[in-house]
């Protein structure tokens, strides 16, 4: 089923609106979207009021107004860049008419001495005078309904005025068909909505400050309908992913059993159940797509390898992707002395194996006695063959694309696909997110851990942090200094990395103090971070790139500076680097005295909690889902009228109705489904449509 025709005229170019030139139309394109649609979705986000007319002398500076006057006088400047004035008054008092680089002639045109006027805009005064500077309005008394009682006001971008803006978003509104209920009218009753056409019209014609909130109704109507298609469009990719044929992949055993006797702790309850729902997914006969979801240090990377053992068993092989060198190194660390004892060939491939080895490494790719490879994007590249793939795993997937998944299952047959992130993420996003996959959570820390001390400290105490970290050096502790940025910044005053490094060598010594950050290569990196976790040098100076899957249990200390600056996420990440052995770990948040009330919550927050799905929550209400996973990459969809802080409770009601639809109605084929359909496409949802069946 192609684009449905009602909604041919909505997805024509904005450069069909009259007034809008290609000049226009690029500032547009880039700002807003192509289409008329997109126009629809740019909500207004302030009013201006035109609705009050008061006398001269009862205008209130800074006000906007709208007034009946009449023209007294001209005072034309000698010189051009002063002000052309124009007086006018009313039977209270008079007002001057103020505009800059504008034509005499123009104005007594427009401004006729002795004639009446209705003028709108804002009051200023100068010297006790009553001035409106280049009203919005002039008009005569018989066209005074011209002016729009109240106006909504857009965001805007650099050369696009707000009047040319309304006014092609006004003419887009023209062309917004009526379209027919894809609601259940029951639940469109009980919240008391207006129809998607009125809810449109009504959102960008607001006639109050309340109408511009996001529980409005119009609004609240407008958000369910991208929820709903949202959340139809990822049940239909997840219907269509378990309905493509898998392989089944048994495994006998023998690794397994082998394998839980020489780990040397006790898996948690959550791995456990996590274990079970994989190898359950991995025997059906379908494809397994799912979610593993787990806390900073919950144990991720041992519920993959007992994963990876069913494939192994299976005569099959098994491969993870980690975003980083480092990552990828740390997961091999973690599974490799497990893999010796079981007799498993488990390789690396990154972009630093080179020449021969990875030659080699290829080869034994291709002819399948490699049974495990971990490795970066480098795994993904065209020269990389299985013999027989059936389990990929990638490791903090929103660092990923689509299409990266998509090149790593396309190396076999029916490839088994699991993601893992250490994001904790609130459920309302993880549906956004991930809401076609199935999920498994890990909730507990495995046993032994104990809970970190966390601290806030001024920056001013640095010297006291200083005698701190010295005494704990003595006591062989090993500790984690972050700072936010590599090199000094012009504009934020932030102590980078390559200074603080420098200042803690003078203070301490070249053997003590490491250094790792971003902008090093794998090779220096990887190495700054052995010498750290082999106890050669004992205080790591380290910028964000130790956020994710750094394993060093013997680190128990971890300072933040500047931690006003991080989001609470990523303070979260950070601080579980710390308390992965069985001592007592501490982590010092420095901060600012100049620091935001948001700011003073995040940290509050990092101090009364560990729990990480409680922190995302809360970071969630701080911040707002568009930053909440920190960029565009994350893979987070960007929803132009939904904010799922506010709308959380429509997006569970959404999720539960997409599920009921496609329950009763598969392939959207009944009255309500053909309709359901349109929303799809109303909200460019085309992939999804494709995954139905034709006909």
């Amino acid at each position: 089923m192609a684009r449905p025709e009602i909604l041919f005229p909505i997805f024509s170019s904005v450069k069909q609106l009259t007034g809008i030139g290609p000049r226009l139309a690029k500032i547009i394109e880039n700002f807003i979207g192509y289409n008329i649609v997109d126009l629809f979705w740019h909500l207004p986000i302030n009013i201006i009021d035109r609705r009050r007319m008061p006398k001269i002398s009862n205008a209130e500076e800074g006000s906007v107004v709208t007034i009946i006057v009449t023209v007294r006088q001209h005072i034309t400047p000698r010189v051009r860049r002063l002000p052309h004035k124009v007086i006018c008054y009313d039977e209270t008092n008079e007002i001057t008419l103020i505009f800059f680089n504008n034509k005499a002639d123009y104005l007594l045109k427009i401004l006729p001495i002795g004639e009446t006027r209705v003028i709108s805009g804002k009051i200023d005064s100068y010297d006790a005078e009553k001035q409106m500077t280049h009203p919005d309005y002039i008009v005569s008394l018989k066209d005074k309904n011209d002016i729009a009682k109240v106006e909504p006001i857009y965001p805007l971008t650099q050369s696009l005025s707000g009047k040319i803006l309304a006014k092609s978003i006004k003419q887009a509104l023209f062309s917004a068909p009526k379209l027919n209920e894809w609601i259940d009218k029951e639940f469109i009753r009980q919240k008391k909505w207006p129809s998607w056409h009125d809810a449109l019209l009504q959102t960008h014609n607001p006639t109050e400050i309340e109408d511009l909130e996001f529980k409005s109704t119009a609004r609240s109507r407008l958000a369910y309908d991208e929820l709903l298609a949202n959340q139809l469009a990822l049940s239909l990719t997840r219907n269509h992913l378990k309905e493509q044929s898998g392989r089944t992949t048994l495994g006998n055993g023998t690794l397994v059993k082998k394998a839980y006797k020489n780990i040397p702790y006790i898996l948690t309850n959550s791995q456990e159940n996590a274990v079970k729902q994989i190898s359950k997914d991995m025997s059906s006969s379908n494809r397994m797509h799912r979610l593993l979801q787990g806390d900073v240090g919950s144990g991720k990377t041992i519920v993959a390898f007992f994963s990876m053992l069913q494939a192994v068993e299976n005569g099959s092989q098994a491969v993870m992707m980690a975003p980083t060198e480092i990552l990828a190194r740390q997961h091999l660390e973690t599974i490799k002395p497990l893999a010796l004892i079981l007799g498993i060939n488990i390789q690396i491939l990154t972009s630093r194996e080179k020449g021969k080895l990875r030659d080699q490494i290829l080869k034994e790719l291709k002819i399948g006695t490699i049974d495990i490879a971990i490795g970066t994007h480098a795994i993904f590249q065209e020269k990389v063959e299985f013999k027989d793939l059936r389990l990929a795993i990638i490791d903090e997937q929103h660092r990923f694309g689509v299409h990266q998944r998509l090149a790593l299952t396309s190396k076999g047959t029916a490839v088994d696909l699991l993601v893992m992130t250490a994001t904790p993420i609130p459920r309302t996003l993880t549906l956004t997110v991930y809401g076609d996959m199935d999920i498994s959570r890990l909730n507990e820390k495995p046993a032994g851990r104990k809970p970190i001390d966390t601290l806030t400290v001024s920056n001013q105490r640095f010297t006291e942090v200083i005698s701190s970290i010295d005494r704990a050096l003595k006591n062989n502790k090993r500790i984690y200094w972050v700072c936010p940025l590599v090199q000094e910044s012009e504009n934020i005053d932030v102590a980078a990395a390559e200074e603080r490094y420098k200042q803690l060598i003078e203070i301490f010594d070249t053997n003590t103090v490491g250094l790792v950050h971003g902008k090093m290569l794998p090779k220096e990196k990887e190495s700054a971070m052995q010498d750290f976790k082999l106890g050669k040098t004992k205080l790591l100076v380290a910028t964000t790139v130790i956020e994710v899957g750094v394993d060093v249990p013997e680190a128990s200390i971890m300072i933040i500076e500047y931690a006003e600056r991080f989001g609470l996420s990523q303070l979260h990440q950070l601080r579980g680097r710390i308390g992965r052995g069985a001592q007592k770990s501490v982590c010092i948040l420095m901060f600012s005295e100049k620091m935001t009330k948001t700011a003073k919550k995040r940290l509050e927050i990092m101090r009364k909690t560990e729990d990480g799905f409680e922190i995302a929550d809360l970071d969630l209400k701080l911040r707002g889902a568009g930053e909440l996973l920190g960029t565009r990459q994350s893979g987070l969809p960007e929803f132009k009228l939904a904010d799922l802080t506010i709308h959380a409770n429509l997006m569970e009601i959404a999720r539960k109705d997409a599920s009921l639809i496609l329950a009763n109605d598969k392939q959207l084929k009944s009255d309500r489904g053909e309709l359901l359909r349109v929303l799809l496409y109303l909200f460019e949802k085309e992939n999804a449509i494709k995954l139905l069946k034709s006909g």
